[in-house]
């Protein structure tokens, strides 16, 4: 699947911003991947976060370029 280059993403553990920037930037200043960020902010992610018990201490990311 292709991404677009200057995607911007924000990840949150509930109300906390961990990290804001391309999916290179969020994935360094956490220490995952970069294909990590792409599945937070997935939909996938969404509704596997959704049916958590306690789904505000997940982590979550959101595509803040997002057209939908």
């Amino acid at each position: 699947m292709s991404r677009p280059m200057r995607s911007e993403y924000a990840i949150y553990r509930g109300e906390d911003l961990l990290a804001m920037g391309t999916a290179k930037d969020c994935a360094k200043e956490l220490g995952v991947s970069e294909r990590y960020i792409y599945w937070l902010a997935s939909p996938t992610a969404q509704r596997r976060i959704a049916t958590r018990k306690n789904p505000d201490k997940c982590i979550v990311g959101v595509s803040l370029n997002d057209d939908e």
